[in-house]
């Protein structure tokens, strides 16, 4: 289907796109632990969602410690910003019956 985003379109990454583009592009980004919450994703299986959106430049991840815990937070890039806005975009013309 034109316009549908396979990346995008899984349920779990759908919703990984859907909370990061709902923060403003200046913000920090979502957390893991705040991620798997929205998800109800296990760890494993939200890593390789992550990884999956990383790998096509939707997200970006930072990994850093916070005192001696590691902290993985994730941010929409531009490009992934642009490609939800035209999977969105997509669906609300399925649903007009364009």
């Amino acid at each position: 289907m034109d316009g549908l985003d396979e990346t995008i379109h899984q349920p779990v990454r759908l919703r990984l796109m859907a909370a990061l583009t709902a923060l403003p592009p200046s913000a920090e980004g979502l957390d893991f632990a705040r991620l798997k919450s929205l998800t109800g994703a296990t760890d494993g299986n939200l890593g390789a969602h992550i990884d999956h959106l990383a790998r096509a430049g939707y997200v970006e991840v930072a990994k850093a410690f916070v005192g001696r815990r590691p902290r993985t937070t994730v941010k929409a890039s531009k490009t992934g910003r642009a490609a939800f806005s035209r999977h969105v975009a997509f669906l609300k013309s399925i649903i007009a019956g364009v």
